[in-house]
């Protein structure tokens, strides 16, 4: 008599394949959590606003040699108040003009998803065609241009910088920096666009160090 034991159920090894984030997800997150620290630490070094509007520290200045040097006192004491003035004008502009909003910000993602943060291992695909490297460079250089020389981002741009760096050397000619008291860092700072540089190193330092695994795998 023949006995037949309970029938063993086969046990699958398959397992459940969870989607995993693209590999570029970690560079962006990197890169937006140094630009937020770079930013917040920019603003915490900005200077009371009560001192960029004292009315009794402006009078007009006695020749155009002392109305440079006002400027170059006045932008290493507020640099960061004067950088803050020029990003609100340009926000304003930028604002006021969605078009040119859009298209700008469509043109920043399209170099951060489609070449700086995209895996180099992942051909890029539109419409069932694969592109290359050097074609979606190509794409994308073309695209700056066009974004940028050909519509009216560039123009706006242009007209918001020099707006704002015009009120920037207003207010610098005018105000008088007597009684403003500068570290000898902040003298040697003396370039023109010196207070430009200081806040967009940090910048670009963390969107160079965010990229670099990236732009190292396509060399």
């Amino acid at each position: 008599m023949s006995t037949t034991g309970p029938a063993v159920l086969p046990i699958s090894s398959a397992q459940s394949v969870e989607s995993q984030p693209p590999a570029a997800t970690p560079a962006v997150l990197s890169f937006l959590s140094h630009l937020t620290d770079s930013v917040r630490n920019g603003l915490s070094q900005r200077r009371p606003w009560a001192e960029l509007a004292d009315r009794s520290a402006f009078s007009k200045p006695e020749s155009f040699s002392d109305a440079l040097l006002r400027v170059r006192k006045n932008y290493s004491y507020f640099r960061v108040n004067y950088l803050s003035v020029i990003g609100l004008i340009l926000a304003f502009s930028l604002l006021s003009h969605p078009f040119s909003l859009l298209l700008l910000l469509g043109l920043l993602c399209s170099w951060i998803f489609l070449y700086l943060f995209r895996p180099a291992d992942q051909p890029l695909v539109v419409f069932g065609r694969s592109f290359s490297d050097r074609e979606t460079l190509g794409i994308l250089i073309v695209f700056s241009v066009f974004v940028v020389f050909l519509t009216s981002v560039g123009s706006l741009l242009i007209s918001a910088l020099m707006v704002g760096v015009g009120l920037v050397c207003a207010h610098g000619a005018f105000r008088v920096p007597e009684d403003l008291f500068l570290d000898e860092q902040d003298q040697a700072s003396t370039g023109f666009l010196s207070f430009l540089g200081g806040a967009a190193s940090n910048t670009a330092a963390a969107a160079a160090a965010a990229a670099a695994p990236a732009i190292a795998a396509r060399v």
